[in-house]
């Protein structure tokens, strides 16, 4: 089967693939969801689920740090990375030798493009369809905002990180009834200062559990530099996960949108 992946590249895959690695987190457990369980050959040393089922699977590094000469005597038939989650110079050094197909997810419309696009090249379309109509009946239940919170969503500490627009998390932000209050342009994970954050001004700030795992600690650090914001921890799977992890984003939203609008 000869595809086009979201870096316009053609690739062969052999139909359907009985081989395959995922490079990312979310994906191991969406291809588990997809139901190729006995085709899924390894994981990466951060995938979670299905709990007691990955386990069992070969470690092949982080996404930022794949074993490739473990990859390589795995002998996979297809590969499925993604852009920004996996580092480029291993990716194109696999490439030499195996199917990859690369994802690139921005916004929530890309990510259902992309339930459907791996469902076609693993012969599980059917599945990815129902996966996709789930997701977009569980969205569609999250109340809208009349006038929308301004919200900092921050990933990382020392230093602060946040959230660009160009960005899947921004467009989960944007699902909520949330504006991301970093400028547009603006680069996709910037550095702030404390005098940046106090300077924006947002009406509320998040706090996700990932990658850095920001816990209650931290916010009294946020609530000094802004003393009037709202700030919740948040779980970062439910915001960057863009897989059949969406099935679970949507309940988690409303109840937080709930929360927030009840403080």
């Amino acid at each position: 089967m000869k595809v086009t992946d979201d870096l316009g590249r053609e690739v062969n895959i052999p139909f359907p693939p009985k081989r395959i690695i995922p490079a990312v987190p979310s994906t191991t457990e969406f291809l588990f969801d997809l139901g190729l369980e006995g085709k899924i050959i390894s994981r990466t040393k951060f995938c979670r689920y299905p709990k007691g089922k990955i386990e069992k699977l070969p470690n092949i590094g982080g996404p930022k740090n794949l074993y490739v000469d473990k990859i390589n005597l795995l002998n996979p038939d297809l590969i499925l990375v993604n852009e920004e989650e996996n580092n480029k110079a291993q990716v194109e050094a696999l490439m030499e030798d195996f199917p990859v197909y690369v994802s690139k997810v921005r916004n929530y419309e890309d990510a259902l493009q992309n339930i459907l696009n791996t469902g076609k090249i693993t012969g599980t379309e059917p599945k990815a369809f129902e996966i996709t109509n789930k997701i977009r009946a569980g969205f569609a239940k999250i109340p809208k905002s009349a006038e929308p919170i301004k919200v900092l969503y921050l990933i990382w500490r020392n230093p602060f990180m946040g959230v660009g627009k160009n960005s899947f998390i921004n467009s989960m932000l944007e699902m909520c009834g949330f504006e991301n209050i970093l400028p547009d342009p603006q680069e996709r994970y910037p550095n702030l200062t404390a005098e940046e954050i106090k300077d924006l001004n947002p009406d509320l700030v998040l706090l996700s559990s990932e990658p850095y795992p920001f816990e209650e600690a931290n916010i009294k650090e946020i609530r000094d530099i802004l003393p009037n914001a709202k700030i919740k921890l948040v779980d970062g799977e439910m915001f960057s996960w863009y897989e059949s992890h969406m099935l679970q984003a949507a309940d988690y939203f409303i109840n937080l949108i709930k929360k927030i609008k009840a403080e």
